[in-house]
């Protein structure tokens, strides 16, 4: 693989591993601000991330390896401070006097990159965080000049020499290519699925989208917090027995009780938050909090503790418990066939009740919406 694409891959791959853990908190800043998740938004908040990542790794990759000749073989040489000194560069590149050779020119090329580059950092600077020309300008000016310093030290002297150059023009070509970004910032206004229905502090339909997101983030809350916690174990075990910096890393069945430790870590966040949580009055998942949505019975009152329980087991609490179970037992197929039907019932019952809120009895209304506009009061039904 060419030095070019490999940067570009692992920057691809890295940024959407970062915009999956990313995600429920993104999910629940804008449902604060706006009142909603558009999908013109999510998008562009994915593309901010992956290309922050591929930034780092378009700059920074491959990383040459360390021998003991290495300034001498991979030394990229003392920083280079004329401003503009790329016109030298594409006068000694120079190949014809035609337009053709001046376009394909490598030092013209170059140049054409690094403005390239930094258009994408001043567009999402200046329209997604809201930001003017100047300070768009400066950010990009101040990321270009880390970039720089990154370089021109070896990585801060993880590297004996610079294997990358400090370039005062880059430096130029990467300001103006933020400023450039700035300026076409308002085209990502174009972008479908960003303007607001309603607005934010204002109660919204319950439809089948906003269940589903609501569901995939308890999913990823609890996936998540298994694998760190369960992670977490494992780390404070080594530490414990001496084996955190004992050299290699041991395998896990190596470390006296990881077994057991990896388990009770794995299952800790599902038994706080599908169990612990209910009980302790969460008439809602985390998930659906932070859609804003909230259970309410029939007249619109909180259910009752008990009754949030079996609707956290009848919902994804109960699909993980039975995945959780599964592996070659036929806990496995009851858990994929849970999740199917709740899935059905998601899109088939009235109000997106699902398959929980079907057998409770309870149903979904929108939490910004006032609790006595839920449903009439007893006296006003009698």
């Amino acid at each position: 693989m060419s030095e070019r694409l490999l940067p570009a891959l692992i920057g691809i791959v890295t940024g959407i591993a970062l915009a999956v853990v990313l995600f429920v908190p993104y999910v629940a800043r804008q449902y604060r601000r706006r009142g909603q998740l558009g999908a013109g938004h999510l998008a562009l908040a994915l593309a901010a991330v992956v290309y922050g990542v591929s930034l780092v790794a378009y700059v920074l990759l491959p990383f040459p390896q360390l021998t003991p000749d290495f300034c001498a073989t991979e030394g990229a040489g003392g920083p280079q401070w004329i401003p503009f000194n790329f016109l030298n560069d594409m006068r000694k590149e120079a190949t014809g006097s035609g337009v053709l050779s001046v376009l394909s020119n490598p030092a013209l090329t170059q140049i054409a990159l690094n403005v390239g580059l930094f258009v994408p950092l001043g567009m999402f600077v200046r329209y997604l965080f809201g930001r003017s020309v100047l300070i768009t300008t400066a950010v990009g000016f101040g990321v270009s000049l880390l970039i720089e310093a990154t370089q021109g030290t070896g990585i801060w002297f993880l590297y004996p020499c610079a294997y990358r150059l400090f370039d005062v023009d880059d430096l130029i070509m990467n300001t103006a290519g933020a400023l450039a970004g700035a300026w076409a910032a308002p085209a990502l206004r174009a972008v479908p699925g960003q303007r607001l229905t309603t607005p934010p502090g204002q109660p919204r339909p319950i439809t089948w989208s906003r269940r589903l997101l609501a569901s995939v983030c308890d999913l990823a809350i609890i996936k998540l917090s298994s694998t760190l916690c369960a992670t977490a174990g494992i780390v404070v075990l080594m530490a414990v027995n001496g084996q955190l910096f004992g050299g290699n890393m041991p395998p896990t069945r190596e470390i006296p009780g990881a077994g057991l430790v990896e388990v009770l870590g794995s299952w800790l966040p599902w038994l706080l938050l599908v169990i612990v949580l209910p009980l302790a009055g969460g008439a809602s998942s985390v998930g659906q909090r932070i859609v804003q949505l909230r259970a309410v019975t029939a007249d619109g009152a909180k259910p009752r503790p008990s009754v949030s329980l079996v609707r956290s087991l009848a919902g994804v609490g109960g699909y993980l418990l039975l995945i959780g179970m599964g592996g070659e037992s036929p806990f496995g197929f009851l858990g994929q066939l849970f999740g199917l039907v709740s899935l059905i019932c998601l899109f088939s019952t009235a109000g997106q009740r699902g398959l929980s809120y079907k057998i409770t009895g309870l149903s979904l209304v929108d939490a910004r919406e006032q609790p006595e506009a839920a449903a009439p009061a007893a006296s006003e039904q009698r």
